[in-house]
């Protein structure tokens, strides 16, 4: 008889009230919007205000010159209004949801109206498809994309944490959208970073310079790499790759 299947339980806590908006970045695909992330938090001199915490989920606690930090934090400061969620521990895609519904309770309870999603898929592409393209609700549309000139990304379907959060969307006032752009093997794809900072930086006009993001990622390369081992230790709970078209 195979161990009981036992749901993982997550749990946010946070010192000041977040911004309308929440910008998440998770531990995925080329890390490019767990980078992208991190370095709109570097860029902008944003202070941690909360954090996630987990049980029943295989966890990892970060450390940087001996000093420990939550691996899933919130960021802001006075004056923005957005909040950044840098999620690096690796959330399987059976947890999808329920990770997903501990996000979706806490925007609630807080007021966040909207949340946009930055993400890396691994699809086939030539030279030509490095954009960075959408998927979104309707009120997110409306209200963020009408101006812009970014893309609609054609045909697919998500999961997971994405899913769940679109989903949500979908029948609530909650405005989703998930950003996403095609990766390549390495890690991080930088340039899939980029495109996703200069997206964020397009949408909510933040004032961040994408150009010094390339000699960031090069400071933590290591702990990127480190990051990529464990998750390639849960392939096999990783989606396929041909969810977009």
């Amino acid at each position: 008889m195979s161990a009981p299947q036992h749901t993982p339980g997550f749990t946010i806590t946070h010192e000041t009230a977040p911004s309308e908006t929440l910008v998440a970045g998770f531990s995925a695909f080329g890390l490019a919007g767990l980078t992208a992330a991190d370095y709109i938090v570097d860029h902008l001199d944003l202070q941690e205000q909360g954090h996630l915490s987990v049980e029943g989920l295989p966890t990892v606690t970060p450390f940087e010159n001996g000093r420990p930090r939550h691996h899933t934090r919130l960021f802001s400061r006075e004056n923005l209004d957005v909040t950044v969620l840098v999620g690096e521990l690796f959330i399987p895609v059976g947890a999808g949801r329920t990770f997903a519904n501990a996000i979706l309770e806490w925007t609630e309870t807080n007021g966040v109206l909207e949340i946009a999603i930055l993400s890396g898929v691994p699809i086939p592409h030539g030279p030509e498809e490095h954009k960075t393209y959408y998927i979104a609700t309707e009120d997110y549309r409306e209200r963020r994309l009408r101006e812009e000139q970014i893309p609609p990304m054609g045909r697919g379907f998500l999961d997971g944490t994405n899913a769940a959060l679109v989903e949500c969307g979908l029948d609530s006032p909650l405005g989703v959208c998930t950003f996403v752009t095609p990766v390549h093997a390495q890690i991080p794809d930088i340039e899939a970073a980029i495109r996703l900072v200069e997206t964020v930086d397009e949408v909510y006009g933040l004032g961040v310079d994408a150009g010094p993001l390339e000699a960031f990622a090069a400071e933590v390369e290591q702990y990127y790499a480190e990051l990529a081992e464990r998750m390639e230790e849960h392939d096999d709970e990783l989606p396929e790759d041909r969810m977009y078209m």
